[in-house]
This record gives C-alpha cells, structure tokens and sequence, in this order.
C-alpha cells in the first residue's frame, strides 16, 4: 500500500501522483480521505494509468464559500497547475458530485467519469440536522452505516469522524457542504452528460440507496450500471478488489 503520508505538495495542494499513462483523478467525499482509495492507488498503475488524488480543501474553504461549486474550483485550478490536459474522474459520494459538474463544464477535457454512491440526485446525509457532538457510540453506529459489514467502520476511521464531529469549525463546514449538495440537483443536466461513465453501486447502500444508481443509469445516456452484493456505500473500501476488478475491466474496453 502507498504511503499516505508520502503527499506531493505545491504552494496550494497536496495530492498524491502515481504510476504513467491515461489520468485518472480521484475525488473522495464529504467524510474522505486518502485512505479510502488505498487499493486503487496501488492498482491502477500496474495497469498502466497515472493516478492523481488531491486531498480536497472541505474545512480550508471560508464558511460562505463552502459549497460543491467552490470545490469544482478546486479541482479546475488544480489539474491545471499540473498540467493535465485530458483525464478521466473516478469520485465517491460529493467526489462523484464534483466530478459530474466538471464533466458538464468540460467535455473535452472530462474524458470519462467513474461514479460510486455518488450525490447530486438523492442522498442520506448529516445535512438535516446538527450531529450529537460527543457522543461517541452515535458517531459510531452513523459511521457503520456507510458499510454492508459494520466491522469495515474500524476504531480508526471512528476516531476520525469523531474528531471531525467534534471540533465546530469543521462540523459546520461538513453540514454547509452536505446542504449545498443537497440544494445542487442534477436530475435535469444528466442527460446532458456526454462521456462514458461507469456506475458501481453497493446493493446494500444506505447512504445512496440502490434506486439512486439505478436513477443515475436511467438519466445519464452512455453509461453502464455495475452491483456489487453485500457492499454499501464506499466499494472501493470494503468490497476494493471487486472494485478494482469491475473499473479496470470498463477503463480497458
């Protein structure tokens, strides 16, 4: 597995960039974090694709500036700072959100979209009301959501959300995120969409549910619909070499 302390850093970014070939940009959600895509960092270059992730800026933002479009910034300035000039998204959750907005605004430079438990349709968030900051076994049980197997949501990833939950300046951010999601409904551009985009849906999501990705795949005109049984909300987490399997197949056709 990569080091996920090992970042590349620019005056304004920190990403992670691996392998060479066709680009791959990965957005993680609301709750993310590098680590949620440690098996597909490690993959995808022994396929021949360059993987990029940068660490999206989701508590750096000004309060009044936190919302999807500002993150869609983000991404812009970022891939251009690089120096990418055509490169395929794969995003989780507000990940998928953020990269459905940049396939729209940029169709020849978007060259294809991967989606998993993606928002910007329907969604189960912490949007509707303030988390019980403190209590460590709610977080816990919201945290066991996200997963078909409530074992995936390990100590670890539990402190994290806990201490996001807990600190005020980030729990407001978090909510303020998960409203402009909510606010932000694709349903009337999707059809619009214009790349080959691969949907890989846990059967199981909560978050998501499975009539979400089913909706996705109705809406958007070239794309193809992937199950993965027993599996919820972040496949490339708990389910990562199903994942891995189902995204390499499609990015080779």
């Amino acid at each position: 597995m990569p080091n996920l302390y090992d970042l590349s850093m620019s005056k304004k970014y920190n990403y992670i960039d691996k392998g060479s070939g066709e680009s791959v940009v990965l957005l993680h959600g609301l709750m993310g974090a590098v680590s949620n895509f440690e098996d597909t960092i490690e993959r995808l270059p022994t396929y021949g694709y360059r993987v990029i992730l940068p660490m999206l800026p989701l508590y750096e933002l000004p309060v009044l500036k936190t919302n999807v479009n500002e993150l869609v910034k983000f991404v812009e300035n970022f891939t251009k700072e690089i120096g990418l000039k055509e490169y395929s998204i794969l995003g989780n959750s507000l990940g998928g959100h953020v990269g459905l907005l940049l396939a729209l605004k940029h169709p020849k430079i978007i060259k294809r979209l991967i989606l998993s438990g993606s928002s910007g349709l329907y969604e189960n968030t912490l949007g509707g009301k303030f988390p019980k900051r403190g209590d460590y076994n709610y977080i816990k049980t919201k945290t066991e959501e996200v997963f078909y197997n409530p074992q995936k949501a390990s100590k670890k990833l539990v402190d994290e959300v806990f201490e996001i939950v807990n600190k005020r300046e980030k729990v407001i951010r978090v909510l303020m995120m998960a409203k402009s999601a909510i606010r932000h409904n694709m349903k009337d551009d999707l059809p619009k969409i214009q790349q080959k985009t691969c949907i890989i849906w846990g059967k199981n999501d909560k978050v998501t549910p499975p009539e979400v990705g089913r909706e996705f795949h109705q809406l958007i005109p070239n794309s193809e619909l992937f199950w993965i049984n027993n599996c919820g909300h972040a496949p490339m987490i708990e389910t990562p070499v199903k994942f891995n399997e189902i995204l390499v197949e499609w990015l080779k056709k």
